[in-house]
């Protein structure tokens, strides 16, 4: 990652300036990143799961700019988690209802990323989620739901979505509808041991996280590709935001033990704690993998009843 000492340069988003670092990958080449530089940077295993996703240029509310947004080495951790469905559908916009994987019961996470390499410089992420029914469908049928736990597809609606950069914080809010904020976060992602810490307001922790990171099996580029829709109303209309992920090196183990993680104070623990999980189903590490954000894109979702339950913005 780039040292805390490196250069600077200030860039336009739609207005807003941001900081990022002079001669990264985003001060360069503004989105249409060379393929053939990210190849010779010895993070990155290889680009051909990207030489197949061209780009579009399109108008947003950041301005002019490219997608998908190209993440070309990342590691992540996601500890899935039992939630009832109550707690869970006072949290959700009435126009999504949750994935229950039994009467009364839906599924939370708590997600950590690490961005080595990408269009927008490295940075990290935490985020608190919520698997949702597709927001097309009337009900779900059993495909569907057997596709969302093996993680081939999941559909999620976002609580919290912290970022320790300014480019991918004014990106993600004002480009995308996501509640993204900066602050201090640190993740730490390897063979033996995966970490994170996402600090509050006044330098505390808002949530701590550690874990033994899962036997890894690794995938030829290409041979097992996830994807993640998430839903965010963005000037009162509602969007959808794909997110594809080729998996190089992954693990999962159910009923995970060991696992240290601690809520603080914050806007992160406070999401989490009002979805009151009450047992962690699965710990999914990728210790190494890629991804391609599209842009979102406006999408129909079912009008709420008269006894929906509105969620907090």
């Amino acid at each position: 990652m780039p040292s805390t000492t490196q250069d600077t340069v200030q860039v336009d988003l739609g207005g807003r300036t941001v900081t990022v670092p002079e001669g990264g990958l985003y001060d360069r080449y503004r989105m249409d990143t060379d393929l053939d530089e990210v190849a010779r940077d010895p993070r990155v295993s290889s680009v051909d799961f990207f030489r197949r996703l061209p780009k579009t240029k399109v108008e947003s509310a950041i301005g002019p700019t490219l997608t998908p947004n190209f993440y070309y080495r990342i590691s992540t951790a996601r500890l899935t988690m039992l939630a009832r469905s109550r707690s869970i559908r006072s949290r959700l916009p009435g126009e999504l209802a949750p994935l229950e994987v039994a009467p009364g019961a839906g599924l939370v996470s708590v997600m950590f990323f690490r961005y080595d390499v990408c269009d927008i410089d490295s940075y990290t992420e935490a985020a608190v989620g919520i698997a949702v029914k597709p927001a097309r469908h009337g009900g779900l049928g059993f495909f569907d739901l057997v596709s969302a736990l093996k993680n081939d597809h999941l559909d999620s609606y976002v609580l919290s979505l912290p970022v320790n950069t300014e480019i991918a914080q004014v990106r993600g809010h004002d480009g995308y509808g996501f509640p993204k904020w900066v602050t201090e976060l640190d993740v730490d992602i390897d063979t033996r041991r995966a970490t994170a810490r996402v600090a509050n307001d006044q330098g505390g922790t808002d949530v701590s996280f550690s874990a033994a990171t899962p036997a890894q099996t690794t995938h030829p580029s290409g041979a097992r590709v996830s994807s993640l829709t998430s839903y965010t109303s963005i000037d009162g209309a509602w969007h959808s935001t794909l997110n594809q992920t080729n998996l190089l090196s992954a693990g999962t183990v159910r009923f995970p033990r060991g696992v240290d993680l601690r809520l603080g104070r914050g806007r992160m623990s406070d999401d989490l704690r009002s979805l009151n999980p009450i047992r962690t189903l699965q710990l999914d590490v990728v210790t190494e993998g890629q991804a391609a954000l599209h842009m979102p894109v406006p999408t129909s979702v079912h009008t709420p009843t008269p006894t929906s339950v509105q969620g907090r913005d």
